[in-house]
């Protein structure tokens, strides 16, 4: 049987085709003015990918660089922030915050959970802190945070609100202006659909502000620096060219199909699948609000999840995730972020089903495609 490799991990995602040509022709010097218009053109989109009026800067990194520089950039040593943790990826901020001298409280949910607002809220209350950072989509364990109300929280107790948004973006509606994010951080991995390798940041005045007073050293990633270059449509360093003509052509393809039509996607798709596991007579790991970037997903009872992984990838060439840390082997996780179809959804569920019957969980054929089948249906 012929057998494709397909991604369905939280990233790196399926990438765009257009993206991918685009990348061909990558022999461009950046420093002429053939490519800083490209540049430019290319962060005049990424307002709109955004929905911001805030400066958006763009950084050759991973996601985790732009998480650095938020740090780095806002802060000084002894500063106080409050992380809303509840996976690895709020694990992380802790971490990153720490590692430049921070003193670091923590409200922390279980993994599967949400933080809640109010934990939020009270514990902001408790002593002055400098900024509130959190994930708006927890991708190790596919939550999602009310970022709105936690934005709120903030602007009550003067703290920057700081999101990690990288699987975020693109598969929820995000009011960057309205609810007064101050950073809201992304990867091309994601939604975009280009491979890893460039992560931005959309940043409000009043950070930008905090950002001239903060001590924390900084060099590479200084907002500063990238601000001043790319209000010249320049890069402050030398930035992979061939990811940003791929960049170029995903937010021409954005803004065609339209940014609420691409949260709209990922949610149709996250939501068939919730239902089609459910359907398979599976558990989701996340108790409630789910996010839309992927789904977590329990294994049959005393079945490791990397027997499913590993028939996925070798029976149908589908790549899934694992659990992270402690989570590894306790779950599978099933992504709709990006480049991602219904029919592409449908195949893969398929196949879920007879990997799973072959495991020894029995499976009515079809019923997980079925309960998919209806909620799409029933979408407008």
């Amino acid at each position: 049987m012929l057998k494709k490799t397909r991604l369905f991990t939280p990233g790196p995602t399926p990438l765009l085709p257009a993206a991918m040509a685009a990348m061909a022709q990558s022999e461009v010097h950046h420093r002429t003015a053939e490519f800083r218009a490209t540049y430019k053109q290319v962060l005049e989109d990424l307002h709109y990918f955004y929905g911001t009026k805030n400066d958006v800067l763009m950084f050759t990194s991973s996601g985790t660089g732009a998480m650095e520089a938020a740090v780095s950039n806002l802060f000084s040593a002894g500063d106080s922030v409050l992380v809303a943790t509840a996976g690895k990826f709020g694990e992380r901020w802790v971490e990153i915050a720490r590692a430049f001298g921070l003193s670091v409280d923590t409200v922390e949910a279980p993994y599967g959970e949400p933080v809640p607002v109010d934990a939020v809220r009270a514990k902001l209350a408790v002593r002055e802190y400098s900024g509130l950072l959190f994930q708006a989509s927890e991708t190790s364990t596919c939550v999602a945070h009310d970022v709105q109300g936690f934005a709120a929280a903030a602007q009550e107790h003067g703290a920057l609100s700081i999101v990690d948004a990288i699987t975020g973006l693109g598969v929820m509606p995000l009011d960057i202006d309205g609810w007064g994010l101050d950073v809201v951080i992304g990867g091309s991995q994601k939604s975009l659909a280009i491979p890893p390798g460039l992560a931005f940041a959309s940043v409000s005045a009043a950070a930008l502000e905090r950002s001239q007073k903060a001590t924390l050293p900084r060099y590479y990633f200084s907002y500063a620096k990238e601000k001043k270059a790319a209000d010249k449509g320049d890069a402050s360093w030398t930035p992979s060219t061939a990811l940003i003509l791929a960049l170029a052509q995903a937010l021409k393809f954005v803004k065609e199909l339209g940014r609420e039509n691409l949260i709209a996607n990922a949610a149709t798709l996250a939501a068939a699948t919730r239902a089609a596991i459910v359907a398979m007579g599976l558990s989701l790991f996340a108790k409630s609000s789910y996010s839309n970037a992927a789904t977590a997903v329990c294994p049959p009872d005393g079945m490791d999840s990397r027997v499913i992984i590993k028939a996925m990838r070798e029976r149908f060439g589908i790549i899934l995730a694992n659990g992270q840390g402690s989570m590894e082997g306790k779950l599978f996780r099933l992504a709709h972020l990006g480049y991602y179809d219904y029919p592409e959804l449908v195949g893969a569920l398929a196949a879920l089903e007879l990997v799973l019957t072959d495991s020894g969980h029995k499976v009515k054929l079809g019923a997980g495609v079925r309960a998919a089948q209806v909620v799409v249906s029933e979408t407008k």
